[in-house]
């Protein structure tokens, strides 16, 4: 029992763990409205798109590398996709929109794979790059503007409920989206990769040391493309999942939501450097930023201060990072002595 307890509170989401359990305590006793069914519902609504962009922002920090583009692309893919369907205009099942959309990111992140994989370019660099590309693309040779109306499978599929909980005090009720099997989906499956697969231990090796995981037969060229390819994919969905369930195609709002992201995912326990970190902790950060994202009002905090709370949990993210490394550099230092002794 006291190993088991001791393995837990070395591990990061344990931690991460407790101050979304205290938060949510406090909304709890401020409002009397935290623990409710709809709360929870639409808890887990808002944590649809940003849960989805984490995920794929938590594989590339895993190999070692980092996106800043994901917005960008999310926003061209989806803007091109609803664009064209609504020209054609398209009548037809919610399958092709995800087709399309899983194509238009699969080809946007084979872009960033490309010049970081096979290139070996600063994954920084390429990605801010890349995003100023995506957004020119955008603007420019799509001449973007919002759209006010969306193909009617797009509308039905973010509109559509799993089910409805209500509060039963004070009888509001709240919809869990169909969009949130599109998360839950995604996340068993980036489960599954990283844990079960040679694919997805090459992403964890690639992030501790390329050149040892190129000795133990990991092909890093092509792992950290196919990576990127798969990040656009998740994104993509994401983006999708966003538009549905605002009902209109906006071709900035998505811009910006990077930090956030990365943000949730360090938080999480994510080693910025890469090699570390897991789903569960991922998950954690993420909905602590939701958390703290939708709960100023219940809080009695003006909505005004959340831009300094959400720039709080950055820099703590930043410093839980630093101070993962540092950790993991004196056990290194630590077992040299041992050996050479």
């Amino acid at each position: 029992m006291q190993t088991t307890l001791k393995k837990l509170t070395q591990r990061n989401e344990f931690y991460t763990f407790l101050i979304v359990l205290a938060l949510a305590v406090a909304v709890e006793i401020t409002s009397g409205q935290f623990f409710t069914p709809n709360n929870a519902v639409d808890l887990a609504s808002a944590m649809v798109v940003p849960g989805l962009f984490a995920v794929a922002e938590f594989m590339v920090l895993i190999s070692g590398g980092i996106d800043v583009s994901f917005p960008a692309l999310a926003s061209l893919t989806l803007f091109a996709t609803t664009k064209f369907l609504l020209d054609q205009n398209y009548n037809g099942p919610m399958i092709v929109p995800f087709l399309m959309v899983i194509v238009i990111g699969g080809i946007l992140g084979a872009f960033n794979g490309f010049f970081i994989g096979y290139m070996n370019l600063p994954a920084m660099i390429v990605t801010l790059g890349a995003s100023s590309v995506f957004k020119g693309i955008m603007q420019g040779a799509l001449n973007s503007k919002q759209l006010a109306v969306i193909p009617d499978c797009m509308k039905s599929f973010g509109t559509g409920a799993l089910f409805t909980a209500t509060n039963t005090t004070s009888g509001l009720t709240s919809k869990m989206p169909l969009t949130f099997i599109v998360f839950a989906v995604v996340l068993l499956l980036a489960f599954i990769l990283l844990r079960y697969t040679f694919f997805g231990r090459g992403i964890y090796a690639i992030g501790g040391n390329p050149a040892s995981a190129n000795c133990a037969g990991y092909n890093v060229k092509r792992t950290k493309f196919i990576l990127y390819i798969l990040a656009g994919v998740i994104a993509s969905l994401g983006g999708l999942c966003r538009v549905c369930m605002m009902q209109q195609c906006h071709p900035t709002n998505m811009l910006g939501m990077e930090m956030n992201v990365i943000a949730g995912v360090v938080l999480g326990g994510t080693a910025i450097t890469g090699g570390a970190g897991s789903l569960t902790g991922c998950f954690l950060g993420t909905l602590l930023i939701v958390m703290v994202e939708n709960s100023m009002i219940m809080l009695g905090v003006p909505t005004t201060w959340k831009s300094v709370f959400t720039g709080a949990l950055i820099v703590i993210g930043v410093g839980i990072s630093a101070a993962q490394v540092d950790r993991a550099n004196r056990a290194a230092i630590k077992v040299k002595k041992e050996v050479g002794r």
